[in-house]
C-alpha cells in the first residue's frame, strides 16, 4: 500500500481529525480575507535560477522521478477536503520520519533522497511529502520544492502548496500550514511550474522581518 493509500484513507479517528482539519480550514478563511492588506498571497518570480546540486544529483540517480516535459501552470482550488489532506500528509510525514543529517546517514555533506530508511534531513520530507500528494492526485504543477533560507544563513527546503487561495508551506520543523508570507524564511528559488527541472529565483514583497532561528 502507498504511502497516500495508507495516510488519506478512511479509518479509525476520521471524525476526530475531520473536526481539527476544519478548525484549520476556518483559520485559512480567517487568514486569506486579511492577507490582502497584511500579507501577500502569492511570491514574486524573478529570473532562471541553477537547480540545487542536490536535485540535479537526485535526477541522474532516479531519473524516472524528474522525467516531465513543459506543461501549464495549475494551481488547486483549496477546498476544505484539500485541507485535511495536507494537514493529514505534513504531519504523518512530519511525525513518522526522523530527522538526520545526510552525513550522519550517507557521509556526504548534500544528498536528496525519498525517506525510505525512515530518517532524513529537510530535503527528504519535501519529497516524500510531495510524491504522496501527487500519487493522491494532486498536480505536480502546484507542488514545488522550494529553497529558503533561515535567519543563521542556513538553507531550508520546504514545499510550496500554489492554490488560489495563496502559497502554503508544508515544513517539517512546524506541524502547522502557513502561508509563505506568514513565515520568518528568506524565499531564495523554487522549481517553476511549467517545468520541475527548471527553478525560478524568487523576490519577496514583504517589509524586511528578522527571521527565527529554527532548531533543525
Amino acid at each position: 500500500m502507498r504511502y497516500s493509500e495508507r495516510i488519506l484513507g478512511t479509518g479509525a479517528g476520521k471524525s476526530v481529525r475531520g473536526a481539527i482539519a476544519v478548525l484549520g480550514w476556518m483559520a485559512v478563511f480567517g487568514l486569506a480575507a486579511q492577507a490582502a492588506s497584511e500579507r501577500p498571497l502569492f511570491v514574486s518570480l524573478g529570473d532562471t535560477s541553477r537547480p540545487p546540486i542536490g536535485w540535479v544529483e537526485f535526477c541522474a540517480d532516479q531519473p524516472r522521478e524528474c522525467a516531465s516535459g513543459p506543461s501549464n501552470a495549475r494551481d488547486v482550488v483549496l477546498t476544505p477536503k484539500a485541507w485535511k489532506d495536507l494537514v493529514r500528509v505534513n504531519k504523518w510525514v512530519n511525525e513518522t520520519i526522523k530527522p538526520v543529517t545526510d552525513l550522519e546517514q550517507w557521509g556526504v555533506v548534500e544528498k536528496w533522497s525519498y525517506p525510505d530508511t525512515g530518517r532524513g534531513d529537510c530535503e527528504d520530507y519535501v519529497l516524500l511529502k510531495r510524491r504522496m500528494l501527487i500519487q493522491a492526485g494532486w498536480p505536480r504543477e502546484a507542488l514545488l520544492i522550494t529553497v529558503v533560507r533561515e535567519r543563521n544563513g542556513d538553507g531550508h527546503a520546504v514545499l510550496t502548496v500554489k492554490t488560489d487561495k495563496g502559497e502554503f508551506i508544508l515544513d517539517n520543523q512546524n506541524e502547522d500550514i502557513l502561508l509563505w508570507s506568514a513565515t520568518n524564511y528568506r524565499f531564495v528559488k523554487r522549481q517553476s511550474q511549467q517545468n520541475p527541472n527548471f527553478w525560478v529565483a524568487l523576490g519577496d514583497p514583504r517589509p524586511t522581518v528578522s527571521t527565527a532561528t529554527s532548531s533543525r
